[in-house]
């Protein structure tokens, strides 16, 4: 009589999966991706995002073509799929924006939930880019009320979407950029950088909900995330990302990576302490910092 366990020293054999089910979980793990749905607090978004004390909730003449319109405009994520009612309205649905959450149905004449034809309240949004997404909201048939611009309380610009709502869109604001107090070894700042930087700020911000903010040198910006703070810069050089390290003692610490086949480059001071820019033994860059 064979050992069952026989079949697992037989060498491994390629089986083609079955379409309809490789077809099923597909379109199971792109609605997981897009609506967030048995996904952590920490994976995206629209799971991050909270019921505050006070949550928008709209009238809107097409939630449907609203839904896209906010996704595309805003870099909102889908909270599950919207409610549907017998004649076929969309009676409630739920969008993430950053931490908060907005909510919408198609209008309701009947009960007098109907979107403001003139005036009406306006909605406060914070955009990682308020220009690209007040000039991206007009090329897909919004009214514009007020021109970005800049202000004694920041960037912004106003616009009337084309469902009836108006919203008030500001640049968001970041945290100061710049290296912090850590412990030896702690890696305490993060330098992401690609080959160009519009490309990566329109798609970190959409998919991760980084929010940038213009650097001190050129094709530089700093970026905050959940967690996370640092700076995006592009141009040709190393891409991927380069960690600045906290040491006790910068001359010791150099001294070590030179002993261990690193190369220790110069170093130079700064306002916020001083730094040496390094390559390991295995050519991956890296920076030293020593608090002032």
């Amino acid at each position: 009589m064979p050992e069952p366990f026989d079949a697992l020293r037989r060498p491994s054999e390629r089986v083609a999966p079955d379409p309809d089910f490789a077809a099923e979980l597909r379109d199971d793990l792109r609605r997981a991706i897009l609506n967030g749905a048995g996904m952590t607090t920490t994976e995206t978004p629209a799971a991050a995002a909270e019921l505050r004390s006070l949550t928008p909730y709209l009238a809107v003449s097409d939630a449907r073509a609203a839904l896209d319109f906010y996704v595309e405009v805003f870099g909102a994520v889908r909270r599950g799929e919207p409610m549907l009612m017998d004649d076929g309205r969309v009676g409630h649905a739920e969008l993430a924006i950053g931490d908060a959450v907005l909510m919408l149905a198609e209008e309701y004449p009947e009960i007098g939930h109907v979107a403001p034809r003139e005036g009406g309240a306006s909605v406060r949004v914070e955009v990682p880019d308020v220009d690209a997404s007040v000039a991206r909201a007009l090329e897909l048939g919004a009214t514009l009320i007020r021109a970005v611009s800049d202000s004694p309380y920041g960037r912004g610009g106003s616009f009337r979407d084309p469902f009836g709502q108006r919203w008030l869109v500001s640049q968001a604001a970041t945290p100061a950029a710049g290296p912090k107090p850590a412990r030896h070894g702690q890696a305490m700042y993060f330098t992401f950088q690609v080959p160009e930087a519009e490309p990566a700020k329109s798609f970190y911000g959409a998919v991760l909900g980084w929010q940038f903010t213009p650097g001190s040198v050129s094709d530089a910006w700093g970026f905050a995330g959940p967690g996370l703070e640092g700076g995006l810069w592009a141009g040709d050089r190393q891409i991927g990302w380069k960690l600045m390290y906290a040491v006790d003692d910068l001359e010791s610490a150099l001294t070590r990576v030179r002993a261990q086949g690193g190369r220790a480059g110069e170093v130079e001071q700064h306002p916020y302490g001083t730094t040496a820019d390094c390559t390991d033994n295995q050519g991956i860059e890296f920076w030293l910092w020593q608090k002032p």
